[in-house]
């Protein structure tokens, strides 16, 4: 009966071992076709959320162009060059000698132009580009594109930055130092292995907890795609069955280049580093395919602990870790004893720590606005676009030192006027730089400090231009008036909404009638308003509107002298047609937008409409060459400005605003400086933004051609009296000059003054009887 009662109690001890087992087993089965759909899910969505990137214009140089060398140098030190003491041997290497910049440029694809790096040399001859040639073949160049630097990435919560790479991207030897650091077995287990596990337990058991994990690269993958960095037995236990269930389900290269792209590894401030190819820029500025041997074994051994291990923490830890991988490279016959020697002897060199700050945060910002009309912040932080802009970093560097010089310029020299001021109260400033023709924003700073005012100054501004606004009052006069026009600058009041009003010039001037083009010269406040009711203030206004500003006019007298607010952009917009044969252009910060596989999604092209004549617009610029040449703006010639530029300078009642507004047939600038609160700068616009605008112009070389505008068809010229402002009559008028007229307005008597002092007169009255 013993015996019995024993066999059958095995009996059911093995059924019930088996039940379970089976039992087990099927739940495991269930539990893996759980998980496999889970996994099927994420792996066959969008795997990553990248961040989409905002780039910069293009840099273009061209033979016989005058560069700004620092700038230049600037901008290649942010487009990640590393400079080297030889002659550049490597894709992002340069050399910088006094004559000359020897670059080997890294691969370019912008839209759709694409292009491999080759080794360039660019002679100089100080600031000008003598010539530039392939270092390969000899062949000059006619022009040479830089790529677009990258200013700004649209984070979302993660704030993970990567670069997806593909696994025929990556060098043999890369693989293989990624291997050798993490799951030298790889291609041989199935998802997990076995003496890895075992190893692990056993240091697990001595220390009594885990502090070894033993994984494989398929159990590191289930781990950061779907668990909790938590170390559990249970947690273990999922990623175990996760890891086997993933095998099951891809094959080994699928699963390795998901884990490439996945794997962190390092942090620059808030930013997470991600995937190798996102480290490789990261650490030596270069993509995956160019690294050297003893650089991929520097990456493959950072995965282990990104922190502890990287060259900008710990250079003695980096080496000893990256010596590690190199020997067991060399241990699983991937790589010869030479190679390891060469390896082993290798410096490491970063390219140094990158900012994913933003660049031209105001510039930003005014895109992003423009952005969101488009593409939500989610997308815009998960989609991986590239978004090209119109930004030149060149003209942005130097717009932002140019305010920060310009401010600190006058806060040294009214030190003991602004030091009454509250302590958190500081002088701010603008500027913005167009082209005119197309619209495109080559510069944009909203302010001094963006850290600790975010308030745009250039686009949300509403600011009194004073006289900067006087060329659209002109303008619109030269329908009726020419520059030779005489205008009453005697003392005059006029009935504003019940009150008397006298508008008083800035300086004290004798004479009682100036020319039209000398009002806007000298900036003739009584003059210019004389102008302004002579034309009519209905027809003002609505001339003033047709530039489409976004704030409101009234047809009162004080329109004629910037009384009211503009924001600073549309101001910058409307003389752009002055300089553009009358065409307004929409300002434009966007180019285009580009997914991941290349596609173009939005392309912004340059949209204009005709708001005066080419031939009012070129007599306008005329008068406002004028005010720099003889005028308010005189004092950039003192600045060191030669070259031809029509321009205007503003200053509000009481100093509250200083502008400058400038420009060529090639560029245009405007200079705001003032207080957010309206207190007084205690300078006019001359002192106050025309420096600012004159050192800006001297950075930027490369957009001064020196050029004027050509005469348009519907201008013709005629020789007048600088006293009457008609038509001079010849070997009377002691004052005379040449002035542009519009061919449908054109004086046509003679001068009043002197026109019955000519010699020729005394001669026809003593032959008058003869004939």
């Amino acid at each position: 009966m013993g015996d019995g009662l024993l066999r059958g109690l095995w009996k059911l001890l093995l059924v019930v071992v088996a039940m379970g087992t089976l039992v087990a087993v099927l739940g495991g089965v269930i539990y893996c076709r759980h998980l496999s759909t889970e996994i099927e899910e994420r792996f066959s969505a969008r795997r990553w959320h990248i961040p989409s990137q905002v780039f910069s214009d293009s840099l273009m140089l061209y033979p016989g162009q005058r560069i700004n060398r620092r700038l230049l140098e600037n901008a290649l030190h942010r487009l990640r060059y590393r400079v080297v003491a030889h002659e550049p041997m490597n894709k992002g290497e340069m050399h910088i000698a006094p004559e000359q910049i020897e670059i080997f440029l890294h691969d370019l694809k912008v839209l759709s132009r694409t292009r491999s790096g080759f080794a360039v040399k660019i002679l100089f001859s100080g600031n000008t580009i003598k010539s530039m040639f392939r270092r390969d073949s000899g062949k000059s160049l006619a022009l040479l594109e830089l790529e677009p630097e990258e200013i700004m990435l649209f984070f979302g919560q993660e704030r993970e930055k990567r670069q997806l790479v593909s696994l025929d991207q990556l060098p043999e030897y890369f693989m293989h130092a990624v291997l050798a650091a993490e799951d030298h077995r790889f291609f041989d287990h199935h998802g997990f292995d076995v003496r890895g596990i075992f190893r692990a337990f056993l240091a697990n058991l001595r220390e009594g907890r885990i502090s070894q994990g033993g994984s494989t690269i398929t159990q590191q993958l289930a781990k950061s795609y779907f668990l909790t960095p938590q170390r559990t037995f249970r947690r273990k236990f999922k990623e175990l069955l996760m890891a086997l269930t993933i095998e099951a389900m891809y094959d080994k290269n699928e699963i390795l280049e998901i884990y490439l792209n996945e794997i962190y590894l390092g942090q620059k401030g808030s930013v997470a580093i991600n995937g190798v190819g996102e480290a490789s820029y990261f650490y030596f500025g270069k993509p995956v395919s160019d690294l050297t041997l003893a650089e991929a074994a520097v990456i493959g051994g950072l995965i282990i602990g990104p922190n502890l291990y990287s060259p900008y923490k710990d250079m003695g830890q980096c080496l000893k870790r990256r010596d590690i991988v190199l020997r067991s490279m060399q241990q699983q016959n991937w790589i010869s004893q030479e190679s390891l020697a060469k390896a082993l002897k290798e410096p490491v060199k970063t390219i140094g720590e990158t900012d994913y700050g933003k660049k031209a945060p105001y510039f930003v910002d005014y895109l992003s606005g423009q952005l969101g009309t488009l593409y939500s912040p989610e997308a815009l932080s998960s989609l991986g676009l590239s978004i090209y802009t119109t930004l030149d970093t060149l003209v942005q560097e130097a717009a932002e030192t140019a305010l920060e010089k310009g401010l600190a310029r006058l806060e040294s020299r009214n030190s003991e006027v602004y030091g009454l001021m509250k302590p958190d109260k500081r002088l701010q400033g603008a500027v913005v730089v167009l082209q005119p023709k197309t619209g495109h924003i080559l510069a944009l700073v909203g302010g001094r400090h963006y850290s600790l005012s975010q308030f745009n100054r250039v686009t949300q501004a509403r600011r009194q231009p004073g006289s900067a606004f006087k060329p659209l009052i002109f303008a619109s006069g030269l329908d009726i008036f020419t520059p030779a026009s005489m205008l009453s600058n005697a003392p005059k009041s006029y009935r504003v909404e019940g009150e008397l009003w006298t508008p008083q010039n800035y300086e004290k001037l004798s004479q009682t009638w100036v020319s039209m083009r000398d009002a806007l010269t000298r900036s003739i406040n009584r003059a210019t308003v004389d102008l302004a009711m002579k034309t009519g203030l209905d027809r003002i206004v609505r001339a003033a509107e047709a530039f489409e500003f976004s704030t409101p006019f009234r047809p009162l007298p004080s329109v004629a002298l910037g009384a009211f607010e503009v924001i600073p952009l549309e101001l910058a917009r409307a003389y752009c047609a002055f300089a553009s044969d009358g065409l307004l252009a929409n300002p434009l910060s966007m180019k285009a937008v580009v997914d991941e596989k290349g596609k173009v999604l939005e392309r912004r092209h340059m949209t204009v409409e005709r708001v005066i004549s080419p031939a009012k617009s070129f007599i306008l610029s005329s008068m406002l060459r004028s005010a720099v040449e003889t005028g308010t703006a005189r004092s950039l010639k003192d600045l060191g400005i030669h070259f031809p530029v029509a321009g205007k300078t503003g200053t509000t009642n009481e100093y509250r605003d200083a502008w400058f507004v400038g420009y060529t047939p090639d560029i245009l600038a405007l200079v705001w400086v003032g207080f957010d609160d309206g207190s007084s700068v205690h300078a006019p616009g001359s002192a106050a933004a025309l420096p600012i605008w004159a050192e800006l112009m001297k950075a930027i070389p490369q957009h001064i051609s020196g050029k004027w505008f050509h005469v348009p068809p519907g201008v013709t010229t005629r020789t007048i009296c600088l006293q009457s402002g008609q038509l001079a009559v010849r070997g009377a008028c002691p004052d005379h000059k040449e002035e542009f007229f519009l061919v449908d307005n054109v004086p046509d008597k003679n001068c009043r003054i002197h026109r019955g002092r000519s010699p020729f007169n005394y001669i026809f009255r003593r032959f008058e009887g003869v004939f």
